[in-house]
Formats: C-alpha cells, structure tokens, sequence
C-alpha cells in the first residue's frame, strides 16, 4: 500500500524527533555520572627490583602513582587534606602497614581504615570513599582494590614522594577517570564495625558493591 506524500514527511519528522529524544536522553543520562571507587581496578606490574619501587602522590591532581624508577606500575585516583586540613607535603617512608585498623578518636571512632600505611604520625593511606575533590583531614584515601595492591606492593621503608604536581598527572594521571562516591549509599554502621569489612577487604570488595 503506497501512503500519500504528506504521510511519508510526518513520519520522517517523527523518525527525526525520536532520534534526537534518544540522543538527548542519552546524553543527559551520562553528564554528571561517574562510577564509585568500588569499581575502579587499577593493573599492577611487577617490579624488576623492589628496593627501586616509590610512591608519588600529587595532592593537586588527587593522584597516587607507584614507580619504580621511571616506570609506572600503578596509578590511581585518590582523595586528599582539605585545605583547613590539608595531606602534609615532603619525602617520608612509609613505616606501618596494618590491614585491620580503625580509627581510635572521636568522632567516629571504630571505623574502619582498612590497608593502613602510615608515613608520618597519624597520617596515612587507606581504603576511603574517594571524592573528585579534597575531603579528608589530612590522610590519603584510596579505592579499595588500589588500597589492597598498593597494600601488597609497598613495604616498611618504601619511599613517598607528596607535593602538589608530579611529571605523571600530565601523562598516565590525565587518563584516570573521575570517581565519585558522593552519592553512595552509606552502608550501616553494624556492618562498619563488624568484621565482615576486613574479610571483604580482603577480597578487594566493600559492603555490596
């Protein structure tokens, strides 16, 4: 059956304007949405000679990278000092490592810091929710599956490097999504304080996610 001509333009301007409603809705449904830390699963590479290997963190760029001269093994997004409260700056070693740790004061004491790796006193890397933005009072959050290799990688008397830029956040650190844990949910404070944090942990997971 053959149609009438004006029949075949409407259905064309119809064809069009759901075409672009698609485009629009796909377009609206990514601005703004950036995937959870939980997700994030940086490759490691083994190191030629591990007395070699460092880590560099770019407070300004919110970057941790591990290096083993110039070769980066890993490079994560991570989360940094507020300026009220900022991630000091300089050359420390990192001296403690503790899987199962949690915080000690008030407020929220109890809560899990899991993958500790302190580097100066009180002042750490750790599993954390991340944010695009500085958030912490001074110590360095990480996703939780950067947290467990970084963890396996670094030992007692392992370099780090903490200033504002590093030569990495114009090369591998410009590649690195954006994460945002913002909106996610927060799990309850039973599951926090329970054990089941550190053996999921231990898996490279968190809660549900």
């Amino acid at each position: 059956m053959r149609f009438p001509r004006q029949f075949h333009k409407i259905a064309i301007r119809v064809a069009l304007a759901c075409g672009l409603g698609l485009l629009a809705s796909c377009t609206t449904a990514k601005i703004g949405r950036h995937p959870y830390s939980t997700t994030y699963d940086p490759p490691l590479l083994q190191a030629n000679n591990p007395s070699a290997v460092k880590v560099k963190l770019s407070t300004g760029a919110q970057r941790v990278y591990l290096v083993e001269g110039n070769r980066v093994l890993l490079a994560s997004p991570c989360s940094v000092g507020t300026a009220s409260s900022p991630t000091p700056l300089g050359n420390y070693t990192i001296y403690n490592k503790t899987f199962q740790r949690r915080r000690v004061s008030q407020p929220g004491a109890g809560y899990p810091m899991t993958y500790w790796m302190e580097f100066k006193s009180a002042y750490g890397m750790h599993w954390g929710f991340v944010k695009p933005y500085p958030c912490t009072h001074g110590c360095v959050r990480l996703p939780i599956k950067t947290a467990q290799k970084l963890f396996s990688a670094v030992r007692p008397g392992t370099p780090i490097s903490i200033a504002t830029s590093h030569p990495e956040d114009a090369t591998v650190g410009k590649t690195l999504p954006i994460l945002d844990d913002g909106p996610m949910p927060d799990p309850p404070w039973n599951y926090m304080i329970s054990q089941q944090v550190f053996t999921d942990a231990a898996k490279g997971k968190f809660y549900t996610y």
